[in-house]
C-alpha cells in the first residue's frame, strides 16, 4: 500500500485540493496498528546487566482501544518475550510472528474484555541493535558505558512497543544500574534512590526519542534549566565548549516560542556515537567531535535545540516525511546562529551545508533527491542524507525570500503552537502553508513551485544561497595559492573552522607535494579540530599523501560518526590499493561503531552478514 499522495500542486499559486489525509498516517516501517489499539503510556523498569550486555525487565502498555476486537500489535527486533500479563497478573496469550528483515517480529497479544493495561517481561540480546555497551578503554574513564540510539526504527531492539514517529506516549523509567554507574534518560525528571535511578516524561513523544545512557558521569550547571553532563575526564572541555546553551535556548524562545520541555541539558557521549547529535527530549546526546576549543563547531547544538519545537514538539508522522523533521531544523538552527553569534558565522554555515547538498546529489539515484521520499520496503535509514536536511531548509529560505521573514515566523510559529505534541504528514504541512500563508499572498505563492521542491529530483533553480564576504577572502587565497603562493605566505590570520573547511574544499586535486606544503604550513593531519581533520584526510586519501596514514588509522578506529566514516571509506576504495586496506582498517574498527554506522558501512564494504542466530 502506498502512503496518501499530495495535494495536487502544480505552482504554488494554484489552490490546494481540500484533501484531507486519514486520522492517522500508515506507516511502513512498524507491525503496529495503532488505529485499532494504541498505546498512550509506558512504565519500564529494567536492571542493566554490564557484564553480559543486557537489559531484563518489563514494560507495561496503558492502551487506548478503538476497535474492541482487536489485539494490542507491538515491534520487537531480537528480544526474548517470557511472559505477558494483565493489570491483575494473570497471564495472557502471545504470539511473535515471523522476522521481516526491517520491521523485525510483531508481538501480537489478543486483549480481553475490559484491559487496558499489559505488561511484557523480556530481556535484550547483547547485540541490540540500539544499545552500544562500551569497554572502559572504548571511554574516556575507567568504567564501562551504555547509551541507546532509537532513530530510525531500532528502539523495538531494546523496547518492545509501537515504533513509529506516528505513535506518541507518555512514560516513566524505573532503571536499576550497577554501583559507580549513572542512568540518565531523556526525561522531564529525574530521582535517585540508592542504584535505582527513576524517570518520568510528562509529556507524549514518539519512540525513537525514548533514550538512555549509563555511565560514569558528572554534570556542570549552566542555568536553571541547562547542563552538561559527560565523563569526568571529558567535563572541563565539555563546559566551556557549550557555555552558550542558555543563550541558544532565549534565542529560540524570542523566535518560535515557548520551550516546553523544561529542561535543556546535553549528554557529551564518548566518540563511537554514530551521529554528531540526537535530539532526545531535555537530553541532547552529542559527539565529543564537536569539541574543538573554539565553540566553531557548537552549531550542532544549536540544530539539536532547535528540534524542540521542529522534530519533537511536531514530528514527522512517518519517515517519509523526515523532511519535517530535518529542514525545519536546519532553518532554525541557522536562526539561531545568526541570533547568538551573527550573520556572517551564520551565513558560512548556510553555504557549506549547500556545498554538501550539492556534492551528495551527484551521488544520489534520483529518487532519493526527493524531499518526501518513497521508502516503502526500504530501511528508513536510506532516506537519511542531506537531502532532507539541506534541501529542506532552503525550501524555507526561498519562502522567507518571498514572503519577508516577518511572515514566515508568524507562520512557523502557528505550526508549531497549533500542532504542539501532534506527528503530521507533508500533506497536513502544504494544506496549512496554503490556508496561513499562500493563499493570502497568490502572486508571490506562483513564484515557488512546491510539487518541483517536494516531489521532484534536483535542487530547483530559485534555491537561494547567502553571500558571505569571509568565503570571498578565502576563495581569494585559494587562488592565490593555485597561482604559485607558498602555503606559508598565505593570509589566514584570524580563520575560523567554516573558512578553512571552504578552504580544503576548494583545493582541486592537490598533489602530494602541495599537500606536504599545506601540512607543514597549517599542521592539519595533527588538527584536534574533527571537521577539518576528517576533510584533509579525504584530500591526502585521494593524494596518496602517506604522511596522514597513520592519524587516518587512529581516526577510523576511534570515531563513530557516520558522517566522517562514510567519506572517509568511500575516498579509500576509490584508490587502486584501497579495497584491501579499507577492509583491514574496518576489520578492527567495526566493533567500536554503532550499529547504525556499521549498516552503512557493511553494505559499502561487501562485509559478510551475520547469521541471526549471532545477533
Amino acid at each position: 500500500m502506498r502512503f496518501v499522495p499530495l495535494p495536487l500542486l502544480l505552482l504554488a499559486g494554484c489552490a490546494v485540493s481540500p484533501t484531507h489525509e486519514p486520522a492517522m498516517a500508515i506507516d511502513h516501517h512498524s507491525h503496529a496498528e495503532p488505529h485499532r489499539v494504541r498505546s498512550t503510556h509506558l512504565d519500564l523498569d529494567l536492571q542493566l546487566d554490564f557484564t553480559d550486555h543486557i537489559a531484563r525487565g518489563s514494560v507495561t502498555h496503558t492502551v487506548q482501544r478503538l476497535d474492541a476486537t482487536a489485539p494490542l500489535v507491538l515491534d520487537t527486533r531480537d528480544l526474548t518475550i517470557a511472559d505477558v500479563t494483565d493489570q491483575n497478573g494473570a497471564s495472557l496469550p502471545f504470539t511473535l510472528g515471523d522476522e521481516d528483515p526491517i520491521r523485525g517480529r510483531a508481538l501480537t497479544i489478543p486483549l480481553p474484555p475490559g484491559l487496558d493495561r499489559v505488561t511484557v517481561r523480556y530481556r535484550t540480546a547483547p547485540t541490540a541493535e540500539a544499545m552500544q555497551w562500551l569497554a572502559p578503554e572504548q571511554t574516556a574513564g575507567t568504567s564501562p558505558f551504555l547509551f541507546t540510539q532509537g532513530q530510525a526504527i531500532l528502539t523495538r531492539t531494546w523496547i518492545p512497543l509501537q515504533d513509529s514517529p506516528g505513535v506518541r506516549v507518555t512514560w516513566t523509567a524505573r532503571i536499576q544500574a550497577p554501583t559507580g554507574l549513572l542512568p540518565v534518560m531523556s526525561a522531564m525528571r529525574r530521582t535517585e534512590d540508592g542504584r535505582v535511578s527513576t524517570f518520568v516524561m510528562d509529556r507524549p513523544v514518539p519512540s525513537y526519542l525514548i533514550a538512555l545512557a549509563c555511565g560514569e558521569l558528572v554534570s556542570h550547571r549552566i542555568s536553571d534549566r541547562c547542563a552538561v553532563w559527560a565523563e569526568p575526564a571529558t567535563m572541563p572541555l565539555a563546559s566551556r565548549e557549550l557555555a552558550d546553551m542558555e543563550q541558544m535556548v532565549a534565542a529560540c524562545e524570542q523566535l518560535f516560542g515557548p520551550y516546553r520541555w523544561g529542561r535543556y541539558d546535553v549528554l557529551v557521549l564518548p566518540p563511537s556515537f554514530p551521529f554528531g547529535g540526537m535530539e532526545n527530549p531535555c537530553l541532547t546526546f552529542a559527539t565529543p567531535t564537536i569539541l574543538a576549543g573554539d565553540k566553531s563547531l557548537v552549531s550542532l547544538i544549536a540544530h539539536e535545540l532547535a528540534h524542540s519545537w521542529s522534530g519533537n514538539l511536531v514530528t514527522n508522522a512517518t519517515w517519509r516525511d523526515f523532511w519535517l523533521n530535518e529542514g525545519f531544523t536546519v532553518y532554525l538552527e541557522h536562526r539561531i546562529m545568526e541570533h547568538v553569534y551573527g550573520v556572517d558565522r551564520a551565513a558560512m554555515e548556510t553555504v557549506l551545508g549547500m556545498q554538501e547538498l550539492r556534492a551528495e546529489l551527484q551521488e544520489l539515484g534520483a529518487a532519493d533527491q526527493v524531499l518526501h521520499v518513497d521508502l516503502d520496503g526500504r530501511n528508513p535509514d536510506d532516506g537519511m542524507t542531506s537531502v532532507p536536511y539541506q534541501k529542506g531548509a532552503a525550501l524555507l529560505r526561498r519562502l522567507e525570500q518571498l514572503f519577508g521573514r516577518e511572515r514566515l515566523d508568524g507562520f512557523l510559529r502557528a505550526w508549531f503552537d497549533e500542532h504542539a505534541f501532534q506527528s503530521l504528514t507533508t500533506a497536513t504541512f502544504l494544506q496549512f502553508l496554503d490556508e496561513r500563508l499562500l493563499r493570502h499572498a497568490p502572486d508571490l505563492a506562483k513564484q515557488v513551485d512546491l510539487h518541483t521542491w517536494i516531489e521532484a529530483p534536483g535542487l530547483p533553480t530559485d534555491a537561494p544561497t547567502p553571500q558571505s564576504a569571509l568565503f570571498d577572502a578565502v576563495d581569494a587565497t585559494l587562488g592565490a595559492f593555485a597561482n604559485g603562493t607558498a602555503a606559508a605566505a598565505l593570509d589566514t590570520r584570524g580563520w575560523v573552522t567554516q573558512q578553512w573547511l571552504r578552504l580544503l574544499a576548494g583545493l582541486v586535486a592537490p598533489s602530494r607535494s602541495q599537500l606536504a606544503e599545506l601540512d607543514a604550513a597549517f599542521h592539519f593531519t595533527d588538527s584536534g579540530n574533527c571537521e577539518i581533520l576528517a576533510a584533509w584526510l579525504l584530500l591526502t586519501i585521494a593524494g596518496d599523501y602517506r604522511a596522514a596514514d597513520a592519524r587516518l588509522d587512529a581516526f577510523l578506529t576511534t570515531v563513530g560518526r557516520r558522517k566522517f566514516l562514510k567519506p572517509l571509506y568511500q575516498a579509500l576504495l576509490k584508490r587502486p590499493d584501497g579495497k584491501a586496506r579499507a577492509l583491514s582498517l574496518y576489520e578492527r574498527a567495526r566493533p567500536r561503531y554503532h550499529a547504525v554506522s556499521q549498516r552503512t558501512l557493511d553494505a559499502m564494504l561487501g562485509w559478510p552478514a551475520e547469521p541471526a542466530a549471532a545477533r
